[in-house]
């Protein structure tokens, strides 16, 4: 039998813990779409890591709710990867960046930030034009994390200048023991990933962050402001990756040494 998975966030759940309602969109998902009736059980996900089995208590057909009772907090179908990962990605067209978010939520990514960069492909003049893009970013994060069994949403910021974020747009873990591997990918002026990831024992590193640059490339100055800052400038191989790949396989290299891709 199918598990039915929705989102909530927290604020739709009532002050007791003891009720959940879905917003339009998911409630009309159970309502018409997989015609579930009351009584049937659903899991619902806070997007913070929690989840919960639930029962549909109410369905409103002409108001458009869906009320479900809380049963019990259950462990997320799928576990979160112990590395915190941070994905820092040049604007892209359309699609591209749809994917990227798509694809980084499935491999456990926590944080997504959008860079404004000197080659990116789009130029955001409008803050209105930002935020419509981000909203659908999160839309398909959320999809993305029903879809892969995870019960944390990537957190998604608006739109961030590239010196802004390099320059300490971050935030690192206050811990001694532990390491945050900062990298910022590039087509040139890089070393190898081997490099890169010697000096850091897979253990200690907890929290990393990745730059990964648009189609255009890096400008001389960004890749320079970025070796001023200590970020560590990787090139991956001879070959030249479409932006949306480097930052997939990004995710991929980080979230197998250091993660939970073993």
């Amino acid at each position: 039998m199918a598990k039915h998975r929705f989102y909530a966030p927290p604020e739709a759940f009532s002050p007791d813990g003891a009720a959940v309602e879905l917003a339009p969109d998911e409630a009309h998902h159970l309502r018409d779409a997989l015609r579930l009736k009351e009584g049937a059980e659903v899991f619902v996900f806070d997007g913070q890591g929690r989840e919960f089995r639930c029962a549909v208590r109410s369905v409103e057909r002409r108001g458009g709710t869906v009320s479900l009772e809380i049963r019990e907090s259950v462990a997320p179908q799928r576990p979160e990867s112990p590395l915190a990962l941070t994905l820092a990605v040049a604007l892209l067209k359309g699609e591209k960046f749809d994917l990227v978010v798509q694809k980084a939520t499935e491999l456990g990514a926590t944080r997504l930030v959008p860079l404004m960069t000197r080659f990116a492909d789009i130029k955001l003049s409008d803050p209105r034009d930002a935020e419509k893009r981000v909203a659908r970013w999160r839309r398909l994060a959320i999809e993305a994390a029903k879809q892969c069994g995870r019960a944390r949403v990537p957190v998604i910021s608006l739109p961030v200048p590239f010196a802004q974020f390099v320059e300490g747009g971050w935030t690192e873990q206050a811990n001694a023991r532990t390491t945050t591997k900062r990298i910022m990918f590039a087509e040139r002026n890089g070393g190898g990933w081997q490099q890169a990831v010697a000096s850091s024992a897979p253990a200690h590193v907890k929290q990393a962050v990745a730059i990964v640059g648009p189609e255009g490339g890096w400008d001389d100055e960004e890749i320079q402001r970025a070796q001023r800052a200590n970020w560590q400038i990787v090139t991956l191989g001879g070959r030249t990756l479409r932006a949306e790949t480097a930052a997939i396989v990004a995710v991929v290299l980080l979230e197998h040494l250091y993660g939970d891709l073993r």
